[in-house]
């Protein structure tokens, strides 16, 4: 997993000197965070956007679908502020613990909000976020989890 990020990574800095992005339609790229992964986000117009994630841990994998609002902060270009709602549905092999309490393996479905900050680089075609990702399951181990803070950087496409 390091050495598929390193090489990410080089190809993202690499390119940044090649082309210029302000704006963008799709972008792909890494999210670090308590489920870290791949992300991918689109828009279909200048305000809403559509984020799929796909997330590892606990040996199993974890695919989140959200609905994004999205829109510039005044007061620092180029950075957004966002809001949104969606689902997951996850799978486990192995049963893991969380906050002292274990659970067995198997699968879930449940809800997920988010809400962050976006910067689009002038010079360079990548966006950083930042973010809190909590959700809930309502189908197998139910509970609330907060996903924590999530950090993510994605080389934009166009």
């Amino acid at each position: 997993m390091k050495r598929f990020f390193t090489t990410i990574a080089t190809i993202v800095i690499f390119s940044s000197f090649l082309s210029h992005a302000q704006n963008y339609k799709t972008a792909l790229g890494g999210r670090l965070g308590f489920f870290s992964g791949f992300t991918a986000k689109h828009f279909l117009n200048d305000q809403n956007a559509v984020e799929g994630i796909v997330s590892f841990r606990w040996t199993g994998c974890l695919m989140t679908g959200l609905y994004e609002y999205q829109k510039q902060l005044n007061t620092v270009e180029n950075l957004d502020w966002f809001v949104g709602v969606g689902g997951h549905l996850g799978f486990w092999n192995n049963g893991y613990f969380y906050n002292d309490h274990y659970y067995s393996g198997g699968g879930n479905l449940g809800g997920d909000f988010i809400g962050g900050l976006e910067y689009t680089f002038k010079t360079a075609p990548l966006t950083l976020g930042i973010d809190l990702k909590p959700a809930f399951n309502i189908v197998g181990e139910n509970h609330w989890w907060g996903n924590g803070l999530g950090i993510s950087i994605r080389y934009v496409l166009k």
